[in-house]
């Protein structure tokens, strides 16, 4: 996702009240994986061609683009435009640039594992046919604190490859790791309806579901060169409908378990653009996260428009790494 769109509006220029707390807590918690990446890359980096992948946050908004600052807790430079995160004359049936290695259909979930009686909502960002549907999805919803669009198409590859075709992938994944632990999974959206859910939906679905972890799947759109993964963890936000005070302190563990499990299981550098090397940024200007009331956080899976990453984001087998690394977080992070 880039900066900006309908979940991701450009960040306010102050600092989250997070910053400091986090740069302690990840002191503590992912020093360990950024270790392991870097003995990783001593020897030589995956067998999927590469280490890292970029990362920003959310989408050009439908067909519009605007210019992306940087995020205020990342201290790294400014976001490219938009244009950079919108799929460039193809579709997402395009079969340019086709990953490898499609996951295998999800399992009923287990009648027994460590995670049984947990829930977990998985939301896989963007739909593939929300392209179909641009005046639908530039319509404006109320997200608590202000008014924004209800998704957005996402970005691609430079070979035509959809965000949202990439999101939908690892959540399959994910669910299915998940469910082998015993916990019971809903998605968001499983390319069963037309377009979206909006970004409000998004959230009150996890709400609804009383889940114990929400976790949201996307890909930025990134110029070439910014590569590395990141966590976007809600900030404290009490205005309007929105009110995240009591879900900031669990996301932020949620979010370091899951960065950490992300370093050791695919050999992926934090984000060397935004987060200042912690893969952690924190929001407060996202409705995904602002309108839940259960532990959530976002995850940027690497840029779909630097050609390295692009070759991990496009493997099957580092997608499974991927949702094998996000499935240990939660799992962590669950059991306590």
């Amino acid at each position: 996702m880039s900066y900006t769109g309908p979940d991701f509006d450009p960040p306010q220029p102050r600092r989250s009240p997070l910053r400091r707390p986090l740069t302690v807590a990840i002191a503590a918690l992912v020093p360990g994986a950024l270790l392991g990446w870097g003995v990783y890359a001593a020897v030589g980096g995956s067998d999927d061609g590469g280490s890292g992948g970029g990362s920003g946050a959310d989408r050009a908004g439908g067909v519009r683009t605007s210019q992306a600052p940087s995020s205020p807790s990342s201290g790294g430079p400014a976001s490219p435009t938009d244009d950079a995160k919108r799929p460039t004359g193809a579709s997402p049936s395009a079969t340019a640039g086709k990953p490898s290695a499609s996951p295998s259909k999800s399992a009923p979930a287990a009648a027994s594992g460590p995670l049984k009686g947990k829930v977990v909502v998985i939301d896989p960002g963007h739909n593939p046919s929300n392209f179909q549907h641009a005046s639908e999805i530039n319509r404006k919803v109320n997200v608590g604190t202000h008014w924004k669009e209800c998704d957005t198409t996402g970005t691609a590859t430079n070979a035509g490859w959809p965000e949202a075709k990439f999101t939908l992938d690892v959540a399959h994944r994910l669910r299915t790791l998940l469910e082998e632990q015993g916990a019971t999974v809903k998605l968001t959206q499983d390319d069963d309806r037309p377009y979206g859910p909006c970004v409000d939906e998004r959230a009150r679905i996890g709400n609804e579901a009383e889940a114990d972890a929400a976790i949201s799947i996307h890909a930025d759109g990134s110029g070439a060169g910014n590569r590395g993964f990141h966590v976007i963890l809600p900030g404290s936000v009490h205005d309007g409908a929105a009110d995240t005070r009591a879900i900031v302190a669990p996301s932020a563990e949620l979010g370091q378990r899951i960065a950490g499990n992300f370093v050791r299981a695919t050999g992926s550098a934090p984000s060397n653009y935004v987060g200042g090397g912690t893969g952690l940024v924190t929001r407060t200007d996202l409705g995904g996260l602002n309108l839940s009331t259960v532990p959530k956080v976002f995850i940027e899976c690497g840029n779909m428009r630097d050609s390295k990453d692009a070759a991990l984001l496009t493997s099957g087998a580092w997608r499974q790494k991927a949702a094998q690394g996000m499935s240990e977080g939660i799992v962590s992070f669950l059991r306590g």
